[in-house]
């Protein structure tokens, strides 16, 4: 049979046509009125009526692997095709195979059913087929390979194993809608959706377990739960830091006992029980109960994760192949990212390499309660996918978690240490599989800008933003003085058009008129030479602080840097705080 057509572009009429004789074969087929989706999206892993798997064909694209069309035509009247009882609505509803072969890069091709079959439909002839080129108009360079060898540990083996036979076994004994492992998916996502307790989801599959005794061998806890939910990866790790942030109990320093830098101890100072411990101070220092832990959700995972889904593989490469239209709709219409385009080459010509936004804010867990509290969440944002997908809460990845009760404030960059890391190995290239176009790819991955507010971008740029030159643009030239007590700001028409009216105007204003022009920004060479004269120590036990209140320390205040111009010599003046 001729299937010459799939190559050929969606509006063409023996496309079309093709698709029809295609449809036509597939009636020979149908189970319950439903057969599998050859589509580029489903490739076969989805079931819909016949009707619906030919709009998908036809808006999506055949799937140009399946030539031979072993699951839609009759070899013979007494081997036509079947699936198992369990998979008919199981496996249709919630794909659970799906997730677990993106989760743990499994092979994606459709296995053929245990009836006996003609050697030239045999698994192996469809397996060679991979090695056609699927998305041959993709034309862009980066390293890849055609193979794709299992990299998945003994432990991680057994893993899928125990996830796969929760897949396949029934939430019951004849249930046909959810599996053990789909229905604990369904009561987790509910009890996020809805901010469920430990204890409340607890008393919830007692409830079910007493109700319902016929449901086999589920957990009975949500510590259970989590022992299976865990399997399926992407968890995050806890890292012992100071309490006066002045280090992380990570690398090099996983090992001590006491900070470095305060020497203050690693652990929380308790009543004296029995057990080891160690005398600091009036209290007792008991060892394995951390001071301070930090959340850290390793990045490459969950970026892989992306590649490796075939539901969002194909959605990470948006930002490449859309047409703006002279339309600012995407930070990739934006001159950083040009601009970076064009110093970056090689990272740019692989759409795969991936943009982050990175966002961070305080809040109170503690929501109304009469409590100060702040704790920091960092926040990624994928900038590869479109608008309409990456400032959705379910595209966004946590990052780091760092604890109050006070803020970190400068210390910031102690918490981002691991994330760094993560982010210097995402530079250079990384292993990854792309399951798109069905090959691996070295993934790159770099940091596009960052959203914050004011007091936020202070901490991470180390650029202060209080006292009298608090603007980061006009830097030195900034203008401004005292009023009623605060400092305020005027001078911003400078940046306004030579000929702008609002230069002229007075009452409007400040009372006068502004025809300077605009400072020019620093580079960003510059800046690090600026930051090159920074000497700041981490850690808040340098903090001196009055009793009215006041910060005397001249490292502390701003506006003491700011209001002795004439005492310091203006090249040795260093307004970062950090570098």
């Amino acid at each position: 049979m001729d299937t010459s057509w799939i190559d050929l572009r969606k509006g063409d009429t023996r496309y079309y046509n093709g698709c029809m004789e295609f449809l036509e074969v597939a009636k020979e087929t149908l189970l319950k009125g439903k057969t599998r989706c050859p589509c580029n999206k489903c490739k076969l892993n989805k079931w819909f009526d016949l009707g619906e798997v030919g709009g998908h064909i036809l808006f999506n694209g055949f799937y140009k692997n399946y030539r031979q069309w072993i699951f839609h035509r009759r070899v013979e009247e007494s081997n036509t095709l079947e699936i198992p009882n369990d998979q008919e609505n199981v496996v249709g509803r919630d794909d659970m195979n799906g997730l677990l072969r993106a989760a743990f890069k499994v092979d994606n091709s459709p296995q053929p059913t245990n009836e006996p079959q003609d050697p030239s439909l045999s698994e192996a002839n469809f397996e060679d087929e991979y090695s056609y080129d699927m998305h041959e108009e993709l034309n862009f360079e980066c390293e890849e390979d055609d193979e794709y060898p299992s990299t998945n540990t003994n432990e991680e083996e057994a893993k899928y194993k125990r996830l796969r036979e929760a897949s396949d076994e029934g939430l019951y004994e004849g249930c046909t809608t959810f599996s053990k492992l789909s229905f604990l998916l369904h009561l987790f996502h509910l009890k996020c959706m809805f901010h469920w307790s430990a204890a409340s989801f607890n008393k919830l599959l007692e409830l079910l377990l007493d109700a319902f005794p016929y449901i086999k061998e589920f957990p009975s806890s949500y510590y259970e739960g989590m022992k299976i939910m865990n399997d399926l990866g992407l968890g995050y790790e806890k890292i012992h830091a100071c309490p006066n942030d002045c280090m992380l109990y990570w690398g090099e320093f996983a090992g001590k006992s006491e900070c470095h830098i305060c020497h203050r101890s690693r652990w929380k100072n308790v009543k004296e029980k029995e057990g080891e411990s160690s005398v600091k101070d009036k209290g007792t220092c008991k060892k394995g109960v951390p001071a301070k832990v930090m959340r850290y959700f390793p990045l490459i995972p969950r970026l892989k994760r992306l590649y490796m889904s075939s539901k969002t593989a194909e959605d990470m490469r948006w930002h490449f192949d859309r047409k703006d239209g002279n339309i600012i709709s995407h930070p990739a219409d934006g001159e950083a990212w040009k601009m970076f385009d064009k110093r970056y080459e090689e990272f740019a010509k692989d759409p795969r390499s991936v943009r982050l936004g990175l966002a961070s804010d305080g809040f109170n867990p503690y929501r109304l309660m009469n409590t100060s509290y702040s704790t920091w969440p960092v926040i990624l944002i994928p900038y590869n996918l479109p608008p309409w997908l990456c400032m959705k809460s379910t595209s966004f990845i946590l990052s780091v978690l760092i604890p109050g009760k006070q803020g970190p404030g400068m210390d910031i960059d102690v918490y981002l240490q691991p994330l760094i890391h993560e982010l210097k190995l995402l530079w250079e290239g990384v292993d990854a599989f792309d399951a798109y176009s069905g090959k691996n790819f070295k993934m790159r991955a770099a940091l596009h800008s960052t959203i914050n507010d004011f007091p936020a971008y202070a901490m991470l740029s180390g650029w202060s933003t209080r006292g009298y030159k608090a603007c980061p643009s006009c830097v030195d030239s900034t203008h401004s003085y005292s009023f009623g007590g605060k400092i305020v700001y005027p001078g911003c028409r400078k940046w306004l058009p030579v000929d702008h009216p609002y230069r002229s105007q007075t009452n409007e204003f400040d009372g006068t008129e502004e025809h300077g022009l605009a400072p020019v920004r620093v580079s960003g060479t510059e800046v690090l030479k600026q930051q090159e004269k920074v000497k700041y120590v981490y850690g808040k036990s340098k903090v001196v602080q009055k009793k009215r209140g006041r910060l005397e320390d001249d490292e502390l205040d701003d506006n003491d840097d700011d209001n002795d111009d004439n005492d310091q010599d203006e090249s040795d003046r260093v307004l970062w705080k950090e570098k």
